[in-house]
């Protein structure tokens, strides 16, 4: 960690400038946070705490985009809008596939959904054993009222898979914001899209919602493109007692779907990289996710209770295999989370218990041979049963400008796996080392202990300060239990933990929100395949850096935001999936900064300009370092016309400046692989809001 400060003291001495800089700006307000540029910064809220609590009174690395930020990215893809996040990567497959970075390396492979709690109004979007890499596109991001990416371990409220960060899509509040307009998007690639968002009044109590989007878009290479159908259907009353919210999110995917494209460089070749190397790959998904949360309140007390329940559905054929087996998975889970939240004078304290309840499927079948160790027909076929229970507490001491707060998690993962097929080798008796591997009924559980604490101190009325220790976990995932490889029998696999030291400062006011962190997290006990491809645990990675967010309202009309990261990510231990040692060797997939900065201006009382600028640095594509990806810059444009109080036009540019470059890039079976960035894209969007009549 004071390795690491050395290199980030010019940031320090940048920040309290700016800092001493915006104390200075008169007559401002917030800007980009909040929706209305006449009030404070003070009145966005979050929900790191699981409750509500206002952005200024959170001790924690939280990026929030709000319903305004949104409506101006007006994204296609998830990655569009995390961008925007400092310390977070949603970076961009094919389609709408996706791979997730929080203060991390691009994860794949199990651990790349394990590691980060990808939640629906709080609610884990997928069962924290049954995760799927791709699983933001369960959730109507496209409607959603804010998106909150909490970065670094949150085990105490959140529990498994919270390890490197929460992404949690907020749906909106029918009592705060009212909706009567639809929206058709058209652009680049044949892409259409049309957007339904409806409130309607019951009663005086009752509200009833209705937010859908349809799209379709025939991609970019060759024979790719998907058609994805979202609704989302929301009632909420406002009881004399009792306060409800219920919400049925329901998705659908069907994917054609193009792989990497091969070749040092591929990407700035403009024939190579319109070529699909995969026109026989494909993915669909369905989802059905519904909650009901009943609370009631009073002047010291809060209960909450929130029943819920999901199903997805998958089928895809693994195009990034050269064998190209077709996998096909399900689970339904029910579940439940009750919370209590107690206030008295200067202690506040939440507990809580959450169970869950899942049945899951998976079956991998290939459908020609590919060699003998890889033989075609099933590969698996099991049931798993999984419950999930935990419990929870969490205490805050408030003492004038003095925080204290202290929590602890508990939770135990069990699994009930069930081999459908003969147990052993999927191959034929004469092979001894077969690539799959079934192993026998068996039930395996896993227990943690998550503990957290933070001290923060409120320097003055603009400035505070707080230090916090948290740690987070993932128990294994099924697939990594049970869809085993090369004669490995048993996997002999523990949780991986994260321990994390953060030190942050928050500079805030009616004009400017600047806040800033430096983090320290260890990651032990990492589940990877070894060089025999078998799953094992006990490797160790270290991940530490500094984030910064900063808006101020240069002027009525004018304001500008940034987000800024810089961090390193090592492996502290030899993992046998090498040859060589890579101990102290930055991690693959993981650029040192990522950052971005936007520029917000109202030309004309009907004309909005929107300028964003994204920065990906150079990053290693192998373990050993030997290869790499240079890096890139990213331009893009929107503006906004509202013709009438109803109508509204709005046009988006992507890469404005036609840049080459890759989405993502790898070094996989000997050869240089990209997922391709697309050129210079336009779209359009009308939006007509009927409510202003």
């Amino acid at each position: 960690m004071i390795k690491f400060l050395n290199k980030t003291t010019f940031l320090t001495s940048l920040i309290y400038a700016m800092a001493s800089n915006a104390q200075s700006t008169e007559n401002t307000t917030a800007g980009i946070e909040v929706p209305d540029s006449t009030r404070p910064i003070e009145v966005v809220v979050v929900t790191a705490d699981r409750s509500l609590q206002l952005l200024s009174q959170t001790k924690a690395s939280v990026g929030v985009l709000d319903q305004q930020i949104l409506d101006t990215i007006n994204h296609q893809h998830i990655n569009q809008a995390i961008q925007r996040v400092s310390g977070a990567w949603v970076s961009r497959g094919n389609g709408q596939e996706h791979l997730t970075a929080i203060r991390s390396p691009v994860l794949t492979g199990a651990g790349g959904c394990g590691a980060f709690f990808m939640a629906l109004d709080g609610i884990s979007l997928r069962s924290p054993g049954f995760c799927n890499a791709n699983q933001l596109f369960d959730a109507n991001t496209e409607q959603a009222q804010r998106i909150e990416v909490l970065r670094g371990p949150s085990g105490t409220l959140y529990g498994a898979n919270a390890l490197h960060g929460v992404i949690n899509i907020i749906t909106p509040d029918l009592f705060t914001h009212r909706f009567s307009n639809v929206q058709v998007d058209v652009g680049a690639n044949e892409f259409a899209r049309g957007k339904l968002s409806f409130t309607h009044d019951v009663s005086d109590t009752q509200r009833v919602g209705i937010f859908a989007n349809l799209s379709q878009d025939n991609g970019f290479q060759d024979e790719s493109g998907y058609d994805q159908q979202k609704l989302s259907l929301i009632y909420q009353s406002d009881g004399h007692i009792w306060q409800n919210k219920t919400v049925i999110n329901m998705a659908n995917l069907n994917q054609e779907t193009a792989g990497f494209v091969s070749g040092f460089e591929v990407y700035k070749d403009d024939t190579l990289r319109r070529q699909n190397p995969n026109p026989e790959a494909f993915r669909d998904a369905k989802s059905l996710f519904a909650y009901s949360e009943f609370s009631r309140a009073d002047d010291t007390n809060t209960l909450t209770v929130t029943p819920y329940l999901r199903w997805n559905d998958m089928r895809f054929l693994q195009h990034f295999l050269p064998w190209k087996a077709l996998e096909e998975n399900t689970h339904v889970s029910l579940g439940a989370h009750v919370k209590f939240e107690k206030r008295y004078q200067e202690l506040t304290l939440i507990t809580g218990a959450e169970a869950d309840v899942t049945s899951a499927e998976l079956k991998e079948t290939q459908a020609n041979d590919f060699s003998a160790a890889v033989p075609q027909g099933d590969h698996y076929d099991y049931d798993v049963d999984a419950l999930t229970l935990a419990s929870y507490a969490q205490l805050t001491y408030q003492l004038n400008k003095l925080q204290i707060k202290a929590g602890a998690r508990i939770e135990r993962v069990e699994y009930d796996y069930d081999n459908l097929l003969s147990d052993g080798s999927a191959c034929a008796a004469n092979v001894d080392v077969c690539r799959f591997f079934r192993p026998s009924d068996q039930k395996v559980s896993f227990t943690a202990l998550s503990p957290s604490l933070t001290i923060a101190y409120q320097l003055d009325e603009n400035n505070g300060m707080y230090t916090k220790f948290n740690r987070g976990f993932r128990a294994p995932q099924a697939t990594e239990l049970f869809r085993l490889q090369n004669n490995q029998r048993v996997a002999d696999l523990d949780n991986e933990t994260i321990d994390a030291i953060e030190l942050g400062w928050q500079y805030l006011n009616d004009n400017v929100s600047l806040r800033t962190s430096l983090f320290s997290q260890t990651k032990r006990g990492v589940i990877f395949q070894d060089s025999d491809r078998q799953n094992i645990s006990g490797g160790e990675t270290s991940h530490q850096g500094i984030e910064i967010d900063y808006i101020q309202r240069l002027s009525p009309s004018l304001t500008v935001s940034g987000n800024y990261s810089y961090a390193e990510h090592q492996y502290q231990s030899d993992f046998s999936f090498s040859r060589v040692s890579i101990k102290n060797n930055l991690l693959d997939t993981a650029p040192r900064t990522l950052a971005g900065l936007q520029l917000n201006w109202q030309i004309l009382p009907t004309l909005d300009a929107d300028v964003s600028i994204s920065r990906t640095s150079q990053y290693y594509l192998n373990p050993e370092n030997t290869a790499r990806y240079e890096g890139h810059t990213l331009l893009d444009l929107s503006l906004v016309y509202q013709l009438s109080p109803q109508l509204r036009l709005k046009a988006n540019v992507y890469n404005l400046l036609d840049e080459d470059y890759a989405e993502r890039a790898d070094f996989g079976f000997g050869s240089y692989r990209y997922f391709v960035g697309e050129p210079r894209r336009l779209f359009f969007s009308v939006k007509w809001d009927w409510s202003k009549v």
